[in-house]
């Protein structure tokens, strides 16, 4: 991971040089702060010449502008600045991060061209989208010499507002949550050969330098455990299976918490059912909802979060060779149900199935939220602009959906439903674990419910949003880190502190 940004809270200078960066609004209305530099007319002008209207994320650069004693300044466009949302402000912030390019240093003149003052907490949304769009996964690549692309080091961005303490303390919590959205887009991004079931397992464990308690469990623990359907996907390969169990104790000692469930496949190759070759490489991000997972539990020890969370990961890699499990296997899962494998590439199901019995009667949670890069289904049913949502509890399928509203972490509620579980009743045993192209998704969703006794449950489909994700102002990474924003916003705004 490559973090190209330093960032500073810092009052309003007197006078600004260098890089600066301001704001104008739909009209080009700017500022005080951006009038200050004194290229207002230059503005209006070169935003005349290139058709600049100050329409949202919108940039003009303006180089060595005469009369202002800059070398350079760049104009970030807000829209109306009145209908800009809370999740704009991060989306500014990569805005403004992306087209300050190469910069050494600059000073951000933090502000609404409305006049309306800017809040702690948008300063330090603004800081998180800069973080955001500043990641670069480049640890596998040679630094090359000044001709070509040089490594790059970090731009020192002052950020200028009113009131710099209160930003800061703001800006301290919102920067425990870009490190977890950074420690999952690390995760996702790694090779496979790279990040094994152990290896994963390992980077979980050292959360607990921040107060997170974690338990590795091992193949032999998990089969004491009976966790037969997780442990019949792992064994096509060589690399033995961890589960990681990750606790948070921030709240009330006897308060029930809150408990998020991962799939960690860390390389998927569907196993006998194997996968075209086209873009099989892109299996190494199977595991992207235990990423999140631990990057969720990574955010909520670093801003020290009011509850109590507990994070549970299965990492298990999916492989073809003579002990894989085979088409027309039954497996006991841990909850005694039998499940009928008809293909062994609708796997991750499985390891869910295991791992939702294990957390909800050992923690007998206030919620089970599972995520899972589970079925391409979903991508052809949302794109890749919403993660699938379904849900047994409508209060929990709305408190997720307007977390994702105010992160832009968008969900869309998908329907369950008895005929679609029809899809996967089987002959031989109390279920098989698919249901065929038809409703894909939703199957697959149906599968997993049945897993959950009568703990409130919500499963996050997260195949079109966490991996090959769409290029935005604050991610330019492959794996986007999706879920942490979202999960850690539904447990400040809905969870933390307050009474079951």
């Amino acid at each position: 991971m490559t973090d190209r940004a330093r960032i500073a809270f810092v009052k309003p200078p007197a006078k600004v040089a260098g890089t600066a960066l301001a704001f104008a609004g739909a009209g080009l209305a700017l500022g005080p702060l951006a009038r200050a530099t004194g290229a207002a007319a230059l503005i209006g002008k070169a935003a005349g010449t290139v058709g600049f209207s100050g329409k949202a994320m919108t940039t003009l650069d303006l180089i060595a502008p005469a009369g202002t004693g800059l070398d350079r300044l760049v104009v970030v466009g807000t829209g109306e600045p009145r209908e800009l949302k809370v999740r704009d402000w991060p989306r500014l912030g990569g805005a403004a991060m992306g087209a300050l390019g190469r910069a050494k240093a600059a000073t951000v003149l933090l502000e609404r061209p409305d006049g309306v003052a800017i809040t702690a907490e948008q300063a330090a949304d603004f800081a998180l989208g800069v973080r955001l769009r500043g990641y670069g996964f480049d640890k596998y690549k040679q630094p090359k010499d000044d001709n070509g692309e040089a490594t790059r080091q970090p731009v020192e961005i002052a950020i200028a507002v009113p009131d710099p303490a209160r930003a800061r303390r703001a800006w301290s919590r919102q920067r425990a949550v870009a490190d977890g959205v950074i420690l999952a887009r690390d995760l996702v991004n790694e090779p496979a050969n790279v990040l094994g079931p152990a290896e994963f397992a390992a980077r979980a464990a050292e959360l607990g330098k921040l107060g997170v308690a974690v338990e590795v469990l091992d193949e032999k623990e998990l089969r004491k455990l009976g966790m037969r359907a997780l442990l019949a996907v792992a064994q096509g390969s060589v690399r033995p299976p961890r589960v990681a169990v990750m606790r948070w104790n921030g709240g009330k000692a006897k308060e029930k918490p809150l408990c998020f469930v991962g799939k960690g496949v860390v390389f998927d190759t569907g196993g006998i059912s194997i996968k075209p070759a086209a873009s099989m490489e892109d299996m190494k991000g199977d595991m992207a909802g235990a990423a999140a997972v631990t990057g969720l539990m990574r955010a909520l020890a670093g801003r020290k979060a009011k509850a109590n969370v507990v994070g549970v990961i299965g990492l298990v890699e999916n492989m073809p060779d003579g002990a894989a499990q085979r088409p027309g296997d039954i497996v006991t899962a841990k909850s005694g149900r039998t499940i009928e494998v008809v293909n062994t590439d609708a796997e991750g199901r499985m390891v869910l199935a295991d791992l939702l019995t294990y957390a909800e009667e050992r923690f007998k949670p206030r919620f089970l939220i599972d995520l899972a890069t589970l079925t391409g289904a979903i991508i052809i049913a949302l794109g890749h602009h919403h993660a699938g949502l379904f849900a047994s509890d409508d209060a929990l399928a709305a408190a997720l959906a307007a977390a994702g509203e105010a992160t832009g972490e968008l969900v869309w509620r998908m329907p369950l439903g008895p005929d679609y579980d029809k899809q996967i009743d089987s002959k031989f045993a109390d279920m098989k674990n698919t249901g065929g192209r038809p409703a894909g998704a939703i199957t697959g969703a149906q599968f997993i419910k049945r897993f959950v006794k009568d703990t409130p449950w919500a499963h996050l489909d997260v195949a079109g949003t966490a991996m090959e994700s769409p290029q935005t102002e604050i991610n330019k990474s492959w794996a986007s880190g999706w879920g942490v924003r979202l999960l850690d916003r539904l447990v400040r705004d809905r969870y933390e502190d307050r009474p079951p």
